[in-house]
């Protein structure tokens, strides 16, 4: 019933739909200003930023991970960066969610990785508990900074 396959260039509006999905249980349908083209270009072009994996519930598109692999310096290993992972509401509580996360645990392992690293919103509790039900660890000390917008414009001295 479940299959789980990397996403192909002809998956690029899927994966944006899913996408504007996630953004409006996280609460912020309005700040999704990806792109079909720029979707195309940075995970299927010569260099690709991203990997995207597609669950599939008996042929039905159900949810995707949105991946990459980033570099831990102090363990001097690659990490497998989890940016995103969205099942849709009614194809949930079918393990679908842990199988993809197995699936990336088992990527990260294959790949060298010395970690498996995402981060998940402070008032999201039903997906910290599911996490946390995995055997991930919620560090509580490190805080994201981000640089978006003008700040970043300004940074950059433009």
């Amino acid at each position: 019933m479940l299959h789980l396959r990397p996403a192909t260039r002809a998956d690029v509006p899927l994966l944006l739909s899913l996408i504007r999905e996630l953004a409006t249980y996280e609460r912020d349908p309005d700040s999704v200003v990806a792109s079909e083209e720029g979707l195309l270009r940075d995970g299927f072009g010569e260099r690709p930023l991203y990997q995207a994996t597609i669950a599939e519930w008996s042929g039905t598109p159900v949810g995707f991970a949105f991946w990459f692999f980033a570099y831990s310096t102090w363990r001097g290993q690659p990490t497998l960066y989890l940016e995103d992972l969205f099942i849709r509401p009614d194809a949930r509580g079918r393990g679908i969610g842990k199988e993809m996360m197995r699936h990336l645990a088992r990527t990260a392992l294959d790949t060298g990785c010395g970690r498996f690293v995402w981060q998940v919103l402070d008032w999201n509790e039903p997906s910290i508990r599911f996490y946390e039900s995995l055997g991930a660890k919620v560090v509580h000390e490190w805080l994201t900074c981000r640089l978006d917008g003008e700040a970043l414009q300004a940074l950059a001295g433009r």
